[in-house]
């Protein structure tokens, strides 16, 4: 990726801190929940299911909830932030962490270390209620939704957590934004300069 340049679309980022924000950062700068194979590649590159899990049962119908729930928690977070209440979406994240989230189990692989596996092909509502509770978690402990930040760059609607040292973090990522910002401040200096 060139400097100062946005992720590809197809590329799933996984560094705004917790499951449910990096689900959030999946609509932005452009729909990258955009087929099944993607949304697998989520749910394992968010640690919901081991890399290589079957999940049989994905299908659009996955993909459309999935979205949904984006949606909720995104409105939920961003309300947190303006202090504002969504009830609407606050109730759909409740009902949908109602479900019991998949259950892993260990097992032995072939080098003798262990490895996670889940017990069964997870159903859709078990990974909905999975990234459900962790919004919950997210937004019910008050120092976690103290670190809640939106990015600073100035196009970017992500939010993430701030756990720098320092809670100084600007941006949702320093190899994007931040690049992007730092390079639009060099270029205003050198056109300073030429004038």
């Amino acid at each position: 990726m060139a400097l100062g340049m946005a992720p590809a679309p197809y590329e799933l980022r996984f560094d705004s801190g917790r499951s449910c924000l990096d689900l959030v950062a999946t609509n932005h700068p452009v729909e990258r929940l955009d087929s099944v194979r993607r949304l697998r590649a989520w749910l394992a590159g968010a640690g919901l299911v081991p890399p290589g899990a079957p999940l049989p049962g994905a299908d659009q119908d996955w993909l459309t909830a999935f979205r949904e729930l984006r949606g909720h928690v995104a409105e939920l977070v961003l309300g947190e932030i303006e202090k504002r209440p969504a009830d609407n979406a606050l109730e759909h994240v409740n009902a949908l962490a109602a479900a019991a989230p998949p259950a892993p189990r260990a097992v032995r692989t072939a080098d003798g270390t262990l490895a996670r596996v889940l017990r069964d092909d997870p159903a859709c509502a078990a990974l909905l209620a999975g990234v459900a509770r962790d919004a919950v978690d997210l937004l019910t402990d008050p120092v976690a939704r103290a670190l809640l930040r939106q990015c600073a760059g100035d196009t970017c609607p992500i939010v993430y957590l701030d756990t720098s040292r320092g809670h100084r973090r600007r941006w949702c990522s320093s190899e994007v934004c931040g690049n992007r910002e730092r390079v639009a401040r060099h270029r205003r200096r050198a056109a300073l300069a030429r004038a």
